[in-house]
């Protein structure tokens, strides 16, 4: 029986439109289906499992961190050790030479080994305990241009009661820029004679200024007494200054008045069993009374 071109055609098209029905129902009724019932793709395809992306997911992305991870567990457990930095080079060698134009010599070790022996000759050259501490007060105040102090007392040393000067400026520049001098070193609180608390002390945790001179005159005449007493006629700041002979460790407390000479604890401490000056005079007076003991450049 002949059929029509109209009829064939008609026939075509309707077996086109079911392919195109079928083809387009497969993937539509594959995504209902669970990711497991769906087998491996073909080797066409590029890898299995699915990327994330084809299975409808964001990959996820993990932050790292290029800083090593610090133990917080043990960090606070350890003490630590300053290490000194160019800068610091820098500010010994200032320093000694301040000293040096004071004392009129210098040593020949290098470092901080000849900073001691010109310490060691400014004690020597002093007459007495107080123009030792005046000549010391002079290399303190060598370090700063002239007009920087003055203005920093009359500006800067009145506002809040000096509270300004002893927390934000005087605890805060001691802690960052004399470690090369005394070694690691924080600030922390401190009581005042008013009850109040201020963040303006600085521990040292082990002086190595105390530890190298292994002389208590030379901590009291050279940096005790010289210290406070700059802080307070040259930058309006009191400060008083705790040295501790068992372990090497001081406290500074700005904002705090010194108690009088005569009744300051650390002037009538003996001297350090390393000091070479007290263990000639224990040497020669074994018998001798508490007084003997003290050590004899303070």
């Amino acid at each position: 029986m002949l059929r029509s071109p109209s009829s064939s055609l008609s026939h075509h098209q309707r077996q086109r439109t079911s392919r195109l029905s079928v083809s387009m129902a497969t993937p539509l009724a594959t995504r209902g289906l669970p990711l497991a019932s769906r087998g491996p793709p073909s080797s066409s395809s590029s890898s299995w499992p699915p990327s994330p992306l084809l299975l409808g997911r964001r990959p996820s992305r993990r932050l790292r961190s290029s800083s090593p991870q610090v133990d917080a567990a043990a960090a606070p457990g350890k003490s630590r050790k300053y290490r000194p930095s160019f800068a610091d080079d820098l500010l010994l060698a200032f320093f000694r030479r301040k000293m040096v134009e004071e004392v009129g010599w210098d040593s020949e070790k290098p470092g901080y080994a000849g900073l001691m022996e010109v310490a060691n000759r400014l004690m020597v050259k002093g007459k007495s305990a107080s123009e030792t501490e005046q000549a010391a007060v002079r290399v303190l105040q060598s370090l700063f241009p002239p007009l920087l102090l003055v203005l920093y007392k009359a500006l800067l040393a009145p506002i809040a009661h000096g509270q300004l000067a002893a927390m934000m400026l005087e605890a805060r520049a001691t802690a960052l820029s004399c470690q090369w001098l005394m070694g690691t070193c924080s600030v922390n609180s401190i009581t005042l004679p008013n009850g109040k608390s201020w963040s303006s002390g600085v521990f040292i945790e082990k002086c190595k200024y105390l530890e190298e001179s292994k002389c208590l005159g030379i901590c009291i005449n050279t940096c005790k007494l010289p210290t406070q007493t700059f802080f307070k006629e040259h930058m309006g700041v009191d400060l008083y200054m705790e040295p501790n002979l068992e372990d090497y460790s001081c406290q500074f407390s700005f904002g705090l008045p010194p108690p009088p000479l005569d009744s300051d604890k650390a002037l009538k401490e003996p001297c350090l069993d390393i000091c070479t000056n007290a263990r000639r005079r224990r040497e020669l007076g074994r018998n001798s009374g508490p007084d003997d003991l003290s050590c004899p450049q303070v």
